[in-house]
């Protein structure tokens, strides 16, 4: 790393670090995320011009090149990582078990490290890494929307007693390709009642809050009293 940068050195990392900085942001914003276009750009602009500023001011402290080892680089881009960490985490929101902003905020931290990157002269392979980052934001989003996920949710069943038995529901639910992951029956004798609490997962299309098919089956069982649907998120395939 030189002492001194010229100017053109420097407006050419600037530059860079707005192309990067547009691109990433563009994709985020393209999807309706808050964390957009601003955000990101100036995210990826404040990595770089710290780098910058570092650059420059180390011409300050009387070292020689050749003592750069003896220098403690590495606590100002693990600072403005722990930084952007606090940005990170108020892009994702938790909904109950669903959460969301989660590639909002690996955008945001390697924007960060692009910055980073180009702020400190590793122009060719911040120029690189935005392109790779680009590619997958963007090319990568048909692929994972036909990759097989699975929704999760809880169903209560409240319904007269001899109407329904578990092994009959249970095979209802697997019949249309739902995965059980909990089963609880309870029954009272006083009130003729049979209650299911389940915990089901299903394949479904990314992003889908649609509930499926069979719940509009259940609701027609003879002798159902309450049935209960809830949705809480995505699960692992």
């Amino acid at each position: 790393m030189p002492l001194e940068i010229p100017w053109q050195q420097i407006a050419l990392r600037l530059a860079l670090t707005v192309v990067a900085g547009s691109l990433l942001g563009m994709e985020r914003s393209k999807s309706g995320h808050a964390a957009g276009l601003r955000t990101t750009l100036l995210v990826t602009l404040a990595a770089s011009i710290a780098m910058i500023q570092m650059n420059l001011l180390m011409a300050t402290n009387g070292k020689t090149p050749s003592s750069f080892a003896v220098l403690d680089l590495m606590r100002l881009p693990l600072g403005i990582l722990t930084g952007v960490g606090f940005i990170g985490a108020g892009a994702i929101v938790r909904k109950s078990e669903l959460v969301m902003g989660l590639t909002t905020a690996a955008t945001l931290w390697f924007s960060t490290v692009i910055g980073l990157c180009l702020g400190g002269g590793q122009l060719i392979l911040g120029s690189v890494s935005t392109v790779i980052g680009f590619a997958v934001l963007s090319g990568l989003r048909w692929f994972e929307k036909r990759v097989e996920h699975y929704q999760m949710a809880e169903l209560r069943l409240r319904i007269a007693s001899g109407s329904l038995t578990a092994e009959q529901l249970r095979q209802r639910l697997e019949a249309e390709k739902f995965r059980i992951k909990s089963f609880s029956v309870a029954s009272s004798m006083q009130e003729s009642q049979t209650r299911f609490d389940l915990e089901v997962r299903w394949p479904s299309a990314l992003g889908s809050a649609e509930p499926p098919a069979l719940l509009s089956e259940l609701e027609r069982l003879p002798g159902l009293i309450e049935i209960e649907w809830k949705g809480i998120g995505t699960a692992p395939s």
